[in-house]
């Protein structure tokens, strides 16, 4: 099903879960290596890029972007208005334009669309930049049909499982080549972002 828009709204919890979640985390930052400017969050639908980053990007004091949200608000269009008007080779280059531009940036916590990482020119980018991680959030297939059940008109990929499966397969191996890997699929939000930090700095 080429042309299927990239993964939106990724979550491991819900809304009232992620606000329970920044209460207990309280405002206090987490210090990090001062050479640490940047973690960038990648993973398939469903691994909880948004909710996560939001809350590491708390724990570090800060500022959290999702790359699809920043994209929808420059081009004042939805990611699936996007793809259907200009088609997936333009939308990669756009978001590449943008996760570059936004890499310019210190003391970011970045949330990627589940496709970036698919373009050879992001993914180097992102490997190679200095003072940045690119963590990955790795969920089971069958936790992506969990988390993402009855959003089907918004993921339509979801009504298609071969080729979910397909596109799942295809990208894991690129996921992998993160400096890090979370497995993300059953602990709670909070438990992610300590994991994350707790492990940054040894990669």
């Amino acid at each position: 099903m080429a042309g299927i828009p990239p993964e939106r709204q990724a979550s491991s919890g819900s809304a009232s879960d992620l606000d329970s979640t920044a209460q207990a985390l309280g405002n206090e930052s987490t210090p990090v290596p001062r050479e640490l400017q940047r973690i960038v969050l990648t993973g398939f639908m469903g691994a909880g890029k948004s909710t996560i980053g939001r809350l590491l990007a708390q724990r570090l004091g800060w500022r959290f972007v999702d790359v699809d949200d920043a994209i929808e608000a420059a081009q004042e269009a939805t990611i699936a208005a996007i793809f259907a008007k200009n088609g997936e080779s333009w939308f990669r280059q756009l978001e590449h334009e943008t996760i570059q531009r936004l890499l310019g940036s210190d003391r970011l916590v970045l949330a990627l669309g589940g496709g970036a990482i698919e373009d050879d020119r992001t993914r180097n980018l992102l490997l190679q930049k200095a003072e940045t991680r690119l963590v990955h959030l790795h969920v089971s297939l069958d936790t992506v049909l969990l988390r993402c059940r009855g959003t089907e008109d918004l993921r339509p990929i979801l009504q298609d499982q071969a080729n979910l499966e397909n596109r799942y397969k295809r990208r894991l191996p690129l996921y992998r080549e993160a400096h890090l890997t979370i497995a993300a699929d059953s602990l709670l939000p909070e438990a992610i972002v300590s994991a994350i930090l707790a492990e940054v700095e040894t990669v």
